[in-house]
């Protein structure tokens, strides 16, 4: 794994297929302490977290999820997650859609340093989630995030390639490639555009 933070980050990518073993539960509690200490609007903490590394309500979740809008495709139950970590909160504050960013890059960053990869969804059946979990209705899910340890390694790439697309692919050999802006496309200095 890499040595500092901004390693950690560019090395990060979306996994979307999991190798069949089990996350120690001390592992994402500590995840989701990562979660917890992440900066708040007017510190006032409206995220909780359900953990779900049961294999028989991750058998029940993963139909429901979807994991590749671009490519039309879900790993097999052999690449299953094997948690979630559930971010939801009970009071819609003003900020809350930023809190849930903050912690989850917490959540991904601290789990990827474990070995562990991840992937953020917010395209699932919310209802039949809300009704496997109990969460009750005053609660709203923010975002799934599906953790395991990778059985794939994307590739990053200048979004140049391959027809300025942002869309990401697959290769003849499974590798999935993800177009990412160029810094000098999206940077500015002291004004727009200069």
């Amino acid at each position: 794994m890499a040595d500092n933070v901004y390693q950690t980050v560019m090395e990060r990518r979306s996994i979307r297929r999991f190798k069949p073993q089990k996350i120690p539960y001390q592992l994402l509690e500590k995840c989701v302490n990562a979660g917890r200490v992440a900066p708040s609007a007017a510190n006032l903490q409206p995220l909780e977290y359900i953990i779900v590394d049961n294999d028989e309500l991750l058998q029940q979740i993963f139909p429901l999820v979807r994991f590749a809008g671009y490519l039309d495709w879900n790993p097999g139950p052999e690449e299953m997650p094997r948690a979630y970590i559930v971010i939801l909160a009970r009071e819609e504050k003003v900020n809350t859609k930023y809190d849930v960013g903050l912690a989850a890059e917490n959540i991904v960053l601290t789990s990827l340093e474990e070995g562990v990869g991840s992937c953020l969804i917010r395209s699932f059946q919310e209802e039949k989630v809300r009704n496997i979990l109990n969460i009750p209705p005053e609660y709203t899910i923010h975002l799934l995030i599906a953790l395991g340890y990778p059985a794939e390694k994307p590739v990053c790439e200048e979004l140049k390639t391959r027809d300025g697309s942002i869309k990401y692919w697959r290769d003849e050999k499974g590798t999935l490639h993800v177009p990412k802006r160029p810094l000098k496309d999206i940077l500015h200095r002291n004004k727009f555009g200069e």
